[in-house]
């Protein structure tokens, strides 16, 4: 299969393996398929196979440059002996709807289910492409993808991780998750900034021409963990269709009937997975966006215009906490009927002018597939409480965003269609916000002895990735201003 940037014409096309090295195009185009898959999946076949077996399925739909057998490796060493539970996902019932629980891997967040299998396809790549360059992975972090990133490639040959995060902006436990972690080819750096500020200056230093032909007269060369390299993205979309055929294994619907998915969306990678998934047959009836405070995407579903000039809050949901969702380009350039010059126009315009809007055509799109609505923190907090106290299922900060969400939505709709809401992270892994939720009380110290404070109350046994969690481990912050991150990455590299 061959790929295409979203901003540059059918001139410039890519194989897979080329496309997840690269990470962006030069342009700044995010990488899609020339043309979109459309297999034949049966679900009722689909209900009998292993979460591995599936993932086998779809990535070959979209990386049909890898074998069969390189696939089925990967897929099986990234999804091991590593997770809390065999099943890789699961899906519970709570509160009259359906939780689907990401937060299984080593890491404790949705991130590790496709950062564990993108080093091994970079790793893969490398090797069919004969790539002599190491890679540099440079990775803007609202707080998850770093300590995923890092853990995914930790060890990983021909690779060196760089992650820049905003200073104050990620959780003790997100923070402890990347510098704690030790490995040579390992580096996590505090911005003063947000995270558009980081992500933003990724960008730049990706499309600094000058930097590129620097790095590669040093057998260097870019790439990116976010969720803008398609890569990261595909391996996404296997978890839709196996809690959708999970619900219909366990008879909670019937073949072919249509479901909503509502999800926990900063950067719309996740989401963007759900349409994906919806593109390739999946019987999906609405994609729920739920955002934070930062609630960008639910004036943009609601108007037709992304206006990212506002105020920008941290929040007690921070992987959320974006004002530029980089994905979202993949869902215009696909709604615009694959038109780059169209794409090109509008991104332009949220750079110059710091907002875009979409013609009535795409909006009329929009509202057919898309709900939006957002939480403010204290909503966040109350609908942690509602759910424990109605059924003593706890739920981190970012799932109870699409929680009250979807309790908004339903009651405002009506709409009766089953729905499962994206459970993106362990509550452990934001254990100040759940107690204070629970118990209206403060945490006596935060990190790693809010944890253990938070399982006291609840009385449960600890998952072994959050005992892992506890272990000692020793860090300390590098702050800069973010105008340094390209002479802080040419002295991690010694240029």
């Amino acid at each position: 299969m061959k790929y295409r940037s979203t901003r540059a014409n059918l001139n410039y096309q890519l194989d897979a393996p080329t496309a997840i090295i690269q990470g962006l195009s030069p342009e700044g185009g995010l990488f899609v398929p020339v043309a979109f898959p459309h297999p034949i999946f049966d679900l009722n076949k689909f209900k009998n196979l292993s979460y591995q077996e599936m993932a086998k399925k779809i990535l070959a739909t979209f990386f049909d440059d890898f074998s069969n057998e390189q696939l089925a490796g990967i897929v099986d060493q990234s999804y091991d002996k590593q997770w809390d539970t065999q099943e890789i996902v699961k899906i519970v019932n709570h509160a009259d709807n359906f939780y689907l629980e990401l937060f299984h891997g080593p890491t404790l967040a949705f991130k590790d289910i496709a950062l564990q299998v993108l080093p091994r396809l970079m790793n893969k790549a490398i090797n069919i492409k004969q790539v002599d360059s190491d890679i540099i992975i440079l990775t803007a972090t609202s707080g998850d993808t770093g300590g995923a990133a890092m853990s995914g490639f930790k060890g990983q040959d021909h690779t060196h991780v760089i992650v820049f995060y905003p200073y104050g902006g990620v959780s003790p436990v997100q923070l402890r998750q990347m510098l704690a972690l030790k490995g040579n080819n390992l580096t996590a750096i505090a911005i003063k900034g947000n995270f558009d500020d980081a992500q933003s200056n990724v960008k730049k230093i990706f499309n600094n021409h000058e930097l590129v032909e620097k790095l590669n007269l040093n057998k260097l060369q870019f790439s990116s963990a976010n969720s803008m390299n398609i890569g990261r993205l595909i391996p996404q979309i296997v978890y839709y269709f196996y809690s959708y055929v999970q619900l219909f294994k366990k008879c909670n619907i019937r073949s072919g009937q249509k479901i909503n998915f509502s999800v926990p969306t900063g950067n719309f990678g996740d989401i963007l997975a759900g349409y994906y998934a919806k593109k390739l047959g999946l019987p999906i009836n609405k994609l729920i966006c739920a955002s934070d405070q930062n609630n960008v995407l639910t004036d943009f579903f609601k108007t037709g215009t992304y206006d990212r000039r506002r105020k920008f809050y941290l929040t007690n949901s921070p992987a959320m906490d974006i004002l530029v969702s980089s994905n979202l380009e993949r869902l215009l350039f696909d709604l615009y009927d694959e038109d780059s010059n169209e794409l090109a126009k509008l991104m332009n315009n949220l750079n110059a002018n710091g907002k875009y809007t979409v013609n009535s055509t795409v909006k009329e799109k929009l509202d057919q597939i898309f709900a939006a609505g957002f939480a403010s923190e204290k909503e966040v907090e109350d609908e942690i409480k509602r759910i424990y106290d109605k059924d003593r299922y706890t739920i981190d900060p970012h799932t109870a965003v699409a929680s009250f969400v979807t309790k908004q939505y339903q009651k405002n709709t009506h709409d009766k269609t089953p729905t499962i809401i994206v459970s993106t992270a362990s509550p452990y892994k934001f254990p100040e916000t759940v107690f204070h939720a629970l118990t209206e009380k403060e945490v006596k110290q935060k990190g790693i002895p809010a944890i253990q404070e938070l399982n006291n109350y609840l009385k449960e046994d600890f998952q072994g990735n959050v005992h892992n969690l506890i272990q000692n481990g020793n860090y300390q912050e590098q702050i800069i201003e973010a105008n340094q991150m390209k002479d802080t990455l040419l002295n991690i590299l010694n240029l």
